[in-house]
């Protein structure tokens, strides 16, 4: 980013109005967006903000008349952000109550606010990179854009290319090396661990499944015990530590008293009936 902030320095004679007021707008909020991806508490909002900085550079490629990095910068960046945020949904998890609370007042219309004028920004920038034809462009894209960036990366640019790739590699298996364990003992038995549970006192039968009693099957709501009290046993520590266990107690217990009041007043029909 801060090469293209310097290229626009030096070319800014050469560019038009729309051009300079598209990238220097742009330009601010992908910075933006950068910090807000290593400042954000919650890895959802980094992903978001690390995609919204993905799809600015598409726009910025394709303003520039770079269509095939523009669609490419799409489809597999953006494309694997959003694959990104979806493992760390199913990783982290989110709460219902995320979705219902809301922190800063007036989010809703600065977001469709921030939207429209995107969505102003990328039409203004397509029509001018359609309309406009830029200093220099025409002679790297003499024989197509495609063999054009094929040609700078096989050649001029060969070595960086090459040095990328190994890094990425090396990357993946570094991260792979990292996660991998090995299991320095053998592991035990289920006759084993039936024993050790015994010997220990621990609780002997299979643990509740999440939600027993509590007509719901979440793995973040407490099975109920037979007097409508949650049971702790139910649900993962994890889950507890984090503070993301939902309370339905309450619910059940106010079901099993009028459950407990309709049965009283038809024992008492019944009763009279018989008389």
């Amino acid at each position: 980013m801060s090469a293209q902030l310097a290229a626009a320095a030096t070319l800014s004679a050469g560019t038009s109005t729309g051009e300079a007021f598209q990238f220097w707008v742009l330009g601010t909020v992908a910075v933006i967006g950068a910090l807000c991806t290593i400042l954000m508490r919650k890895a959802v909002h980094s992903a978001l903000c690390l995609a919204g900085t993905m799809i600015i550079l598409a726009v910025f490629y394709l303003a520039n008349g770079a269509y095939f990095l523009g669609i490419v910068q799409i489809v597999v960046y953006t494309g694997a952000i959003m694959m990104l945020f979806l493992f760390v949904v199913m990783l982290v998890g989110v709460t219902a109550a995320d979705s219902l609370k809301e922190t800063i007042k007036g989010q809703r219309w600065l977001a469709a606010l921030c939207g429209l004028g995107f969505g102003v920004l990328l039409i203004a920038g397509l029509a001018n990179a359609s309309l406009t034809q830029f200093n220099g462009l025409g002679k790297a894209n003499a024989g197509g854009n495609v063999e054009g960036l094929a040609a700078l990366i096989f050649t001029k640019y060969v070595f960086a290319f090459e040095i990328t790739g190994a890094l990425l590699i090396t990357a993946a298996v570094g991260a792979m090396v990292l996660t991998h364990r090995e299991r320095t003992e053998r592991a035990k038995t289920q006759r084993e661990l039936a024993e050790q549970r015994v010997r220990e006192g621990k609780h002997l039968p299979p643990l509740p499944a999440p939600g027993v009693y509590a007509r719901h099957n979440a793995v973040d709501i407490a099975g109920l015990l037979p007097d409508g009290t949650p049971s702790e046993l139910t649900v993962m520590q994890t889950l507890r530590e984090r503070g993301q266990v939902r309370d339905v107690s309450g619910e059940a217990l106010s079901d099993l008293k009028a459950l407990e009041q309709r049965s009283a007043e038809r024992l008492e029909r019944s009763e009279e009936a018989s008389k």
